[in-house]
């Protein structure tokens, strides 16, 4: 028992390291976009929450003086609620920084739609941001620094003691010991534009002389820069997403490829999740995911026949009567919508589906489906409540 212990320590502290890795710091710029696979639930909490925290960061930003005790007080009791990270280096709050990551990228995908949306969504992440920077210790902060490429060179005591006065009377609110105790960064006026436009650093040989209170200041600077495009790489990423559902340019509604298309295309690579199962899988491969379906071996036997005789459509229907247990469909496959919604009407029990999915794209049985839709469906109260709650987020997704 200790040892099987021992070794599920192992793992779990390997796990944790792994996800560690992932998110080494708790604060980030968000340059590299979530890979993973959620939920449409998840999606959906993240977003709403992502949303409640950046709407609390806009009424206490107008409500109190940022920085205040009641305003840090406030901001970090909405990040724990809402299980945001609120603690530098907890080794705990892996689940906290996943969501903060995959949920800062849902909105910035929502709000890249105009420049009224872009401000409002830059400005909030800010304002979070340096709340966040903030709080974090100065040994901390330096390691968020160098997370984020920003490792700057602290000057030396004796350099500090010769630019003493000059610290003094270039650094507002300083006195002669708060010189002394403050850790001091020598840095480009690139990186410093901000604190050289409103006169809060001392200037010598093109470097700004930065104390580490105001060091947030490069860093705000630093990640608006970076948003700002960002949000700009992302409304193209927005606009061909509309694109291909017919909400921008042509408004032409694509319809996906049909079977024949499909087998007949060039197939899928590393990373692609294009292709038919039956024509571009490795037969073992194949054999292998089947018994994984529970397939019967002689049905396994059948459809492995099929794919090797190049008759992929009667694989797939093949498969189709074994997993609805049908000894014969009656008709042949040939679109992959096909295949979903003569799956959902057996599975119905031969009824007809309410919300029909088209493999032709006929706009008149889109229509028919949707008021379909429209007069059976009836709002739940949790429903109407997360409706709520989303603030007209869906909209910048769908609307026309």
């Amino acid at each position: 028992m200790e040892f099987s212990s021992s070794r599920a320590r192992l793992r779990q502290a390997r796990l944790a390291g792994d996800r560690r890795e992932l998110y080494p710091h708790s604060l980030q710029f968000y340059l590299e976009p979530p890979t993973e696979s959620i939920s449409l639930v998840e999606f959906e909490s993240f977003a709403i929450d992502r949303l409640k925290l950046l709407k609390v960061v806009e009424n206490l930003g107008v409500s109190y003086v940022r920085g205040n005790e009641v305003y840090k007080t406030k901001l970090q009791a909405e990040l724990r609620k809402l299980k945001f990270p609120y603690k530098a280096l907890a080794e705990d709050d892996y689940e906290a920084r996943r969501k903060d990551h995959i949920s800062h990228f849902i909105l910035r995908l929502a709000y890249c739609q105009s420049e009224d949306l872009r401000r409002w969504f830059l400005q909030q992440e800010m304002d979070l941001l340096r709340y966040r920077f903030n709080e974090l210790t100065d040994s901390l902060r330096q390691k968020f620094l160098e997370h984020v490429n920003l490792s700057f060179e602290a000057i030396s005591e004796d350099t500090k003691n010769e630019l003493a006065n000059e610290l003094l009377t270039s650094t507002p609110g300083f006195s002669v010991a708060k010189v002394k105790e403050q850790i001091f960064y020598k840095v480009g006026l690139a990186d410093a534009v901000d604190l050289f436009r409103t006169r809060r650093v001392f200037i010598k040989d093109g470097f700004a002389y930065v104390p580490l209170k105001d060091i947030d200041a490069i860093v705000l600077s630093n990640y608006r820069t970076k948003l700002s495009k960002a949000l700009a790489f992302d409304k193209g990423y927005a606009y061909s997403i509309r694109h291909n559902y017919g909400k921008e340019g042509k408004r032409t509604d694509y319809t996906p490829y049909s079977c024949m298309k499909i087998i007949m295309s060039n197939p899928p690579s590393q990373g692609d999740y294009h292709g038919c199962p039956f024509r571009h899988s490795d037969p073992e491969l194949l054999k292998q995911k089947l018994q994984s379906y529970k397939i019967a071996p002689s049905g396994i036997t059948q459809i492995l026949e099929l794919v090797k005789g190049m008759h992929y459509q009667l694989a797939c229907q093949k498969y189709f009567e074994l997993t609805h247990y049908v000894d014969d469909i009656g008709f042949s496959l040939n679109h992959p919508n096909q295949y979903f919604t003569e799956s959902q009407r057996l599975l119905n029990g031969g009824r007809e589906l309410k919300k029909e999915i088209s493999n032709s794209g006929n706009s008149q049985q889109k229509n028919n489906s949707q008021e379909g839709m429209n007069s059976d469906s009836t709002p739940t109260s949790s429903k109407a409540t997360a409706d709520a709650e989303l603030e007209g987020l869906d909209e910048y997704f769908t609307e026309d």
